[in-house]
């Protein structure tokens, strides 16, 4: 093997694989080639030529190249700078959002500016005879708006409403309302008239709910002023309405609260909870009384057990150990509340789990119940037989999203679940649930799912009260079905291919 290249004095050499010294010098380059080419042949090898002036002139016009856009570079920062001349980058894409009122009420103030709906949309304060349902696309009401969505042009978003039936119940009555919350999300809020009496037990399920709970309860609760307020325990569904937001101010700001009943203990140190205790304390400076469930049972801090609210009805602070010793689940610090109309009785238990259930037993001597309102929203670890062989309900009342993918997309488990109704059927038929989910089909961890993204009344705002025979006569905003007549307890839906039903009531319910 040879190297033909240019030596530092302009010869040409000629140098053999793994010497030092050329074999030959020449002052042509031809001459040297010809040379390589004779040895090459001879020897049976090859050789190489080394143009060093082309290596060095590529070498000279990357220099070139590399000096002209540092110039060029250097002239458009100087020109930038001086303002000579300017970068104008898109401007993104800004709508106007208008709201129509249908009528009813006043339309919020248009929205400027944006790409998105608003977090949260505007909630209208019911009017009489009227009750707001959420912001709709269409005229039709086909298509919901929802928080977040996406625009591309100017929209207007139109206002459903649904006509409120005349009430059933006449003033110095018992009733008992169980409220929609204006979402899909879980949560509890129990609105009761008894005489003149008005009480409030829990207001979930999330800060904003307390507009659409104080747009309901006025029309009941005329003078401002709850006598009563239960908060069962310190989970956001059940306590966030009694904080509000800067646009929903809460139940305690809005309300005089006269005394205050709540949970013994706590294990979760969340803002709302805080929030809570800050805005609960803030009404006992201002006059009102508050006591936990252990000051009730133990008749301490002057608290009692009982309240009476007219000459025939009360309702009494029931017995179970989580007054007095931690749990693990927060739930069973839970209060629990049984109300009696002579010898009527409604069973109030917030989201007590099955061990508090077990000592709510044991602990008192629980009659036969009129009412019960589902444990913790029909789960399936609530409202067990242990509970419901003593008080076998004839109706249940269940504060829940049916069908609502918020804590599991296990179909069974989603609120009303199949257990809890498995256990119910024994005992009556008429269970009634407020809410029902809109999902679309999604997939997670492989595996198909409802998910929820939106919702609607099931029976809606349930009330309850007792005609002169002692019945229970239920009236609901949207419809009077019991839950196993539901199309959407009927209905089936297909996962992975295959088809089941949604829930089954048992051969041997009732």
């Amino acid at each position: 093997m040879y190297l033909v290249k240019k030596n530092k004095q302009g010869k040409w050499i000629v140098i053999a694989k793994g010497n030092k010294r050329a074999s030959k010098a020449f002052d042509s380059k031809l001459d040297a080639i010809a040379y390589a080419t004779k040895k090459s042949r001879d020897e049976d090898t090859s050789f190489r030529v080394e143009d060093s002036e082309s290596s060095s002139s590529k070498t000279k016009l990357w220099v070139l190249l590399i000096v002209i856009l540092l110039v060029a570079l250097a002239v458009l920062i100087f020109l930038f700078a001086t303002g000579k001349i300017k970068f104008q980058f898109p401007k993104e894409e800004v709508y106007t959002i208008e709201f129509v009122d249908n009528g009813h009420g006043t339309a919020p103030t248009e929205i400027k500016e944006v790409n998105t709906l608003p977090d949260p949309l505007p909630v209208l304060e019911n009017v009489e005879g009227w009750e707001f349902k959420g912001w709709y696309f269409d005229e039709g009401f086909e298509k919901e708006a929802k928080p977040g969505d996406p625009i591309s042009k100017d929209t207007k978003l139109f206002a459903k409403w649904l006509e409120i039936k005349p009430s059933v119940v006449e003033e110095g009555e018992l009733a008992i309302h169980f409220l929609e919350l204006g979402n899909y999300y879980a949560g509890d809020c129990v609105y009761i008239k008894a005489g003149d009496i008005d009480i409030l037990i829990d207001a979930g399920s999330r800060a904003a709910s307390s507009t659409t709970i104080h747009n309901y309860i006025k029309e009941y609760c005329t003078d401002g002023k709850l006598e009563y307020v239960i908060a069962t325990h310190a989970h956001e569904d059940h306590i966030s309405g009694f904080v509000g937001t800067n646009s929903n101010p809460g139940i305690f700001d809005l309300y005089e609260c006269e005394v205050i009943i709540d949970y013994a203990f706590k294990n979760t140190s969340s803002q709302i909870s805080s929030s809570y205790e800050t805005k609960r304390d803030h009404e006992v400076t201002l006059g009102a009384k508050h006591y936990t469930a252990k000051d009730c049972v133990e008749g301490t801090n002057g608290a009692t057990s009982k309240y009476t609210l007219t000459d025939s009805i009360n309702f009494e602070i029931l017995k179970q150990k989580y007054y007095y010793e931690k749990s693990s689940d927060e739930n069973n610090y839970s209060v629990c509340m049984m109300l009696n109309y002579g010898d009527n009785h409604f069973l109030f238990t917030g989201d007590l789990e099955k061990e508090g259930e077990e000592s709510l037993v044991e602990m008192n001597t629980l009659p036969h119940c009129k009412v019960f309102k589902g444990g913790h929203h029909g789960s399936k670890t609530s409202s067990n037989e242990v509970l419901l062989s003593k008080i076998t309900p004839e109706v249940v009342c269940v504060c829940c999203c049916a069908g609502s993918s918020e804590y599991t997309d296990n179909v069974d488990n989603m609120f009303p679940t199949q257990d809890f109704i498995t256990r119910i059927a024994k005992y009556t038929n008429r269970v009634y649930v407020t809410s029902l989910a809109k999902y679309t089909i999604a997939s997670k961890n492989g595996k198909e799912y409802p998910k929820v993204n939106g919702f609607e009344s099931m029976n809606g705002n349930i009330v309850v009260t007792l005609d002169n025979d002692g019945n229970v006569v239920t009236m609901c905003s949207n419809n009077d079905t019991i839950l196993k007549e539901t199309e959407w307890f009927n209905s089936t839906i297909t996962l992975d291919g295959e088809e089941r039903k949604m829930r089954i009531w048992p051969s041997d319910g009732k």
